[in-house]
């Protein structure tokens, strides 16, 4: 299977289990190991043997509930969970979950969070907040292969507050609704062509 693909595949899987989660007010963390190796401890011993969550979707979503991160690799295998990430950072304003996820996203790794406090999904790539994306927006799981279109087109934003309303008016298109971009305009303007040209691509198939 290509690379990029398998990538593509498994950030969809993570980001409709967050969603999913998100809407049971259910807590979660998964990480995708893309890059630098993750640092962690068990909080429990891991029983249950390894797996790819290519073929079990399900059992990776039960294993999703469960306190602490799932530590996903580039493969699909779950190299652990129930894990507490070690020497996380604070992430301004916000508590242990997104700190987690903020430190475990360095080194071009990428983290999934639902937040059980405000039901959002907090997508964290490379020790950035990359986006926000409302669980209850009307038909957001149909638009989660775009998310991750989009995801993969913007690379790495810089904090800076950007949503759908203020690109509207610029771009004259709607993105993705109840997804907010964290990224510069700057960036997000010299990116946002690579991902409609993607689009376009990909429909024309």
């Amino acid at each position: 299977m290509n690379k990029k693909y398998l990538q593509k595949k498994l950030e969809k899987i993570i980001l409709d289990t967050a969603i999913k989660l998100a809407k049971q007010n259910i807590g979660s963390l998964a990480v995708l190991e893309l890059g630098a190796q993750i640092q962690y401890i068990d909080l429990f011993d891991n029983d249950i043997k390894p797996f790819n969550i290519l073929n079990s979707v399900r059992r990776y979503e039960i294993l999703a509930c469960v306190d602490g991160a799932v530590i996903i690799d580039k493969e699909g295998n779950i190299k652990s969970y129930c894990a507490k990430i070690s020497n996380t950072k604070p992430f301004k304003n916000f508590g242990c979950r997104h700190a987690a996820a903020y430190t475990a996203s360095r080194g071009k790794n990428l983290a999934i969070l639902s937040s059980e406090e405000d039901h959002k999904v907090r997508i964290f790539k490379n020790g950035q907040l990359m986006m926000q994306i409302d669980p209850y927006e009307k038909d957001i799981e149909k638009n989660t292969s775009q998310t991750v279109n989009l995801l993969e087109s913007i690379g790495i934003g810089t904090l800076s507050y950007i949503g759908i309303g203020a690109l509207v008016p610029t771009l004259g298109l709607a993105l993705i609704p109840g997804v907010i971009i964290f990224s510069s305009t700057h960036y997000v303007m010299s990116h946002i062509k690579n991902f409609i040209e993607r689009q376009n691509k990909d429909e024309g198939k």
